[in-house]
């Protein structure tokens, strides 16, 4: 097999990244297998991955059980079906035959019961594969009387070792149950949920920091002259006119409350809406994130695509877009503030995108969707108050000045003017001052029950979300077992078209790879799936090599572009495997009467790994759940040696297996 560099690539046809729309690693621990794990849980983790379609992992970790003592009928059974899961006979070792060989002879020490019976009957299998079809009765009698379960996994595993007439007695069977199976536990309602990417949590804008304390800090000062320079001015007018002092002293402290009263609330909402409005745009600083292709442009669309989709009754989408942009805008910018951080795709925040422009939807329909800005408001007449005593206060002020003229000369007239200007700078000052201590500790107050409130009504949406798609997302087994029905119909679908029949043929492979576009998804340590397939069979026969390629749909398995093609064994001149780090790996298949054939096997995934996975580990399990090792050594084995090959493969020159005494 060759690795290297030097085979063709196609980089306009493969490097490019169009056509995948999403892909997750599900964070699930179904694979974990703790360092200091016991046998038996590894065996059970090894079973896990046998039934998941990952036999060499389930080879290496029952292996691993049985090396460390634990050994019985049940364990060595899966074994069998580990070794000789997605593989044909003559895929097999020299070693792994006499492993086999081995095992063999230690049916007779277990105890009885089923498990040993499906044991004996797996040995008995294999070694019928060179025997005449009327000797295999007995073998496929014993295999009906197993438990369904043991049957079932029997046909599925040794799928490519079972050929000829053993395995034309079973085909009908296989292809019902197939048929059964393959939209069982409501797929087409469900497959979705498998491709959807976990959802990140819940966040919100806490509140901004609070300024309180510097204009606390910086209040007394001013207000400590206000009331030196006041006094100043009002003991002036006190020597001149103390009736008339005393007056507009009282007119000037009530008007200065009523000011204060009114004009606090009135004050504080124009500030907020001003820095609510300065907030409420974005703008392009030369960061990626925002631009076209960014992370604020994707969610900009995202939150377009859920609120013209959640329109409130009676409301078109273009209506409910052009009302609903100022919302939009502020909440784009709240997503982007939050979730713009590397690597976090926006299809892990469009659960919240969705559940706001729900909840934006939902409170039009309940008339309370822009009940805050009207809350904000400030009444008309607080407003006519403020603005009535802010007046009086000057009027005042000036009439204060006027009894201090009145009755003063020169130099006291020009203290009381700079009196009165200094009152008028430091009131102002410290006025501002204590309107903003004030506002901010509202501020504080409102942002932090804000914060709590839309916190708990994310993180309540984002658990029922969260919840539904653990419900809904099928399980690797259900995918592998939908996969497997797929598989089954669509050779036994070839067959027919083909008039041929498991006697006719030497051997056959399928290859399944990635049909663009797609979503993938996979479990943490498990190969990845995908919501479009493109399967290609080959099925050799004496005659040659048919080739049937199609496209799937996983969801409903709808089928479309199909090709088919027929070739001799010497036609196929050569196969080579190419890798290519940053785009995954390519089979070319080259003919004598026509052009190289790229195939893309597997696009590249070291950039979703996770960090305890192993690259070259995960890349082995994809190869192997494509049916790409069993394919290539196909294919390899054929373009080499062409009719020779065939020859020593055929199912009815195969070397015996005879199970030990």
């Amino acid at each position: 097999m060759n690795y290297g560099s030097s085979g063709t690539h196609n980089s306009a046809a493969f490097d490019s990244t169009v056509g995948i729309q999403a892909e997750t690693v599900h964070n699930s621990n179904v694979y974990f297998v703790h360092p200091d794990a016991s046998p038996q849980e590894k065996y059970k983790v090894g079973v896990r991955f046998l039934e998941d379609g990952i036999p060499s992992r389930s080879r290496d970790m029952i292996s691993d059980a049985m090396a460390h003592g634990h050994d019985n009928a049940e364990v060595r059974f899966h074994w069998v079906l580990a070794m000789l899961s997605a593989r044909a006979y003559h895929d097999l070792s020299t070693e792994e035959i006499q492993r086999l060989h081995h095992a063999s002879g230690l049916v007779r020490t277990y105890a009885e019961g089923e498990w040993k019976d499906a044991l004996s009957v797996v040995f008995e299998l294999l070694a019928m594969l060179s025997t005449a079809d009327g000797d295999a009765e007995r073998v496929l009698e014993r295999l009906l009387a197993l438990p369904p379960r043991r049957r079932d996994a029997i046909l599925h595993h040794l799928d490519l070792v079972l050929t000829g007439g053993l395995k034309d007695s079973l085909w009908a069977e296989n292809r019902e149950r197939a048929e059964s199976a393959r939209f069982g536990n409501d797929r087409v309602q469900r497959v979705w949920a498998y491709f959807e990417p976990d959802p990140i949590g819940p966040r919100a804008l806490p509140p901004r920091p609070s300024t309180t304390a510097a204009a606390q800090a910086a209040l007394p000062a001013r207000a400590g002259l206000f009331v030196v320079v006041t006094a100043f001015l009002w003991i002036l007018a006190l020597v001149v006119s103390p009736a008339a002092a005393v007056v507009e002293l009282l007119i000037a402290l009530g008007a200065g409350l009523t000011a204060a009263h009114f004009g606090r609330g009135w004050w504080y909402q124009e500030h907020q809406q001003k820095a609510k409005n300065r907030e409420s745009h974005i703008p392009y600083t030369g960061d990626p994130a925002f631009a076209g292709e960014g992370f604020t442009n994707r969610v900009r669309h995202s939150f377009d695509y859920y609120f013209s989709t959640r329109v409130p009754h009676g409301l078109a989408s273009h209506e409910w877009l052009g009302h609903t942009a100022h919302i939009r805008n502020n909440l784009v910018a709240e997503i982007a503030l939050l979730y713009r951080e590397s690597r976090i795709s926006v299809d892990r925040v469009n659960w919240l995108i969705r559940h706001l422009a729900e909840d934006a939807r939902d409170r039009h329909n309940k008339g309370t969707l822009f009940d805050r800005r009207h809350q904000d408001r400030t009444p008309v007449i607080a407003k006519a108050l403020c603005v009535v005593a802010l007046v009086t206060l000057g009027i005042t002020t000036l009439a204060l000045f006027g009894t201090v003229a009145s009755g003063t000369d020169a130099s006291q007239t020009l203290l009381a003017v700079l009196a009165v200007i200094g009152a008028i700078w430091s009131g102002r000052a410290a006025a501002s001052l204590w309107l903003e201590a004030r506002g901010e500790e509202r501020r504080l107050a409102e942002e932090t029950q804000e914060y709590q409130e839309r916190l708990t009504t994310r993180q309540v949406a984002y658990q029922n979300w969260k919840s539904f798609l653990d419900t809904t997302r099928p399980s690797e087994l259900e995918m592998e077992t939908w996969l497997t029905c797929d598989k089954t119909l669509f050779v036994d679908e070839a067959l027919r078209h083909y008039q041929l029949t498991w006697r006719d043929l030497i051997t056959h492979t399928i290859l399944m790879t990635p049909a663009r576009p797609y979503k993938r998804g996979r479990a943490k340590g498990g190969p990845w799936r995908y919501s479009r397939y493109s399967f290609r069979l080959f099925l050799v026969t004496q005659d040659g090599v048919r080739e049937i390629s199609t496209e799937f749909d996983f969801t409903d398995s709808k089928r479309g572009n199909e090709q088919r093609s027929n070739y001799r064994f010497d036609a196929l001149s050569s196969v080579q495997v190419t890798e290519h780090a940053h785009s995954g790996y390519d089979l070319e298949l080259v003919l004598t009467n026509g052009p190289a054939r790229n195939i893309r096997v597997k696009d590249a995934d070291t950039h979703q790994m996770a960090p305890d996975e192993n690259a070259q580990e995960i890349a082995e399990i994809n190869l192997n759940a494509a049916g790409f090792i069993h394919t290539f050594r196909l294919l390899e084995g054929i373009a080499a040696d062409g009719k020779g090959w065939i020859e020593r493969n055929n199912p009815n020159n195969l070397p015996s297996f005879r199970a030990a005494d």
